[in-house]
């Protein structure tokens, strides 16, 4: 096993971030390490276990060691096992004093341990049955196992929001750990003072009213809803809407949207699927549109929002899930099921360029409350605890 690290001076915090491969689990862990200053917390090191892929993009600070396990490169059953048998003789290796789990799934024998819930979709049945016996829906019913059983277990659960929160804790039945509630942050790139609206007059077929849906296209996420409500505008008073939808996309999910496309916008007049853009390029699109649409029925603490917050875009929202929590009164609501309601939300702010300018402030005013400096002191600070708690048992 090798020869254990001295640790008598700080703690050593070790991050488990070997199945944090891409999307918001690299995005938290780059933000977090990113503003972090962990030794003003009394933390002296810390040591990531990752692929190379997703070391690649962490800065490098003195108190940082990233680690590539050559079974980080290897498939996702490789990965479980090293996690499983080898990373707590790592950890004792490395002297952490406590092991953080942002995946949210570890069945090792190292403890102290703190876990993060970033996946609230194993947990909402309603939203797992749209996968029914596929592949998907099976990963999902195990990480569901995986994460209880690492939520009952840990000595710390960090949330992101107080909706899921409550949500899983009702599920798991039982946990020991202390628990903390602590939003992700947001790039600052993202940040854009919201423009002068216009009256919906002022714009032409030449110059549309962009409407913008960043996010995968997925069962929950209803893009064809959002189709159908801006074709019911369009018709019914003749404005002149184009809508962007971006993201990756999973098959079947794709399919559906691809048929309400066909069938509203054979032409692909006004509705743009334009697939993934580099994260760092993403902004771009919010800067173009003049309105943002969040149509997901299961989020955790969707970054996506918080994104659109940030562009300074007045914003129809799902009233599904934590969106009402992070968005509060600087949104319209709806059924993202329904697209009668979607659309009625949406001509509501397009109605009026007051109202658009009302509620872009008060979300570009709200996301100020979400920042990766106050993520990152809240979160080693947890850790902190927990490690010190660990010591004293």
């Amino acid at each position: 096993m090798g020869e254990e690290v001295s640790n008598t001076m700080g703690i050593t915090v070790g991050i488990d971030a070997i199945n944090l491969r891409q999307g918001g689990g690299v995005t938290y862990l780059v933000g977090l390490l990113s503003a972090a200053n962990p030794s003003r917390l009394g933390v002296e090191r810390v040591i990531v276990w990752s692929g190379k892929a997703t070391s690649d993009q962490l800065e490098k600070f003195p108190w940082l060691k990233v680690i590539n396990p050559k079974a980080a490169e290897k498939n996702v059953f490789l990965r479980s096992l090293w996690q499983r048998y080898s990373l707590s003789s790592a950890a004792l290796k490395e002297g952490c004093d406590v092991l953080f789990v942002p995946g949210g799934s570890y069945r090792g024998k190292f403890k102290p341990v703190v876990a993060m819930s970033q996946n609230i979709l194993p947990f909402e049945w309603r939203e797992l049955r749209r996968y029914g016996l596929s592949v998907t829906g099976l990963r999902l019913a195990l990480l569901r196992v995986t994460q209880s059983l690492t939520f009952r277990s840990s000595q710390g659960i960090i949330f992101l929001s107080e909706y899921a929160k409550r949500s899983i804790l009702s599920q798991i039945s039982s946990s020991k750990g202390d628990i903390a509630v602590i939003p992700h942050g947001l790039t600052e790139r993202f940040l854009c003072k919201p423009r002068t609206q216009k009256d919906i007059t002022e714009y032409s077929s030449t110059r549309p009213f962009r409407l913008v849906y960043v996010s995968i296209i997925d069962l929950y996420k209803h893009q064809w809803a959002v189709v159908e409500a801006v074709v019911k505008l369009r018709t019914e008073y003749g404005w002149p809407l184009v809508l962007d939808l971006i993201g990756p996309k999973y098959p079947p999910a794709l399919r559906r949207l691809e048929t309400s496309i066909q069938e509203h916008d054979p032409n692909r007049a006004w509705v743009r699927y334009i697939g993934s853009v580099p994260y760092k390029e993403l902004h771009e699109f919010y800067n173009r549109a003049e309105l943002g649409v969040f149509a997901s029925s299961c989020e955790n603490l969707p970054i996506v929002l918080l994104e659109t917050m940030a562009s300074g875009l007045p914003i129809a929202c799902s009233d599904r899930g934590p969106m009402p929590e992070v968005l509060s009164d600087a949104g319209v609501y709806f059924d993202p099921e329904k697209p009668e309601s979607i659309a009625d939300s949406i001509k509501k702010m397009i109605s009026s360029k007051d109202f658009r300018a009302t509620l872009s402030a008060r979300s570009f005013k709200r996301c100020e409350l979400f920042s990766w400096k106050n993520c990152a002191e809240q979160t080693f600070s947890f850790l902190a605890k927990i490690a010190r708690e660990g010591k004293s048992h």
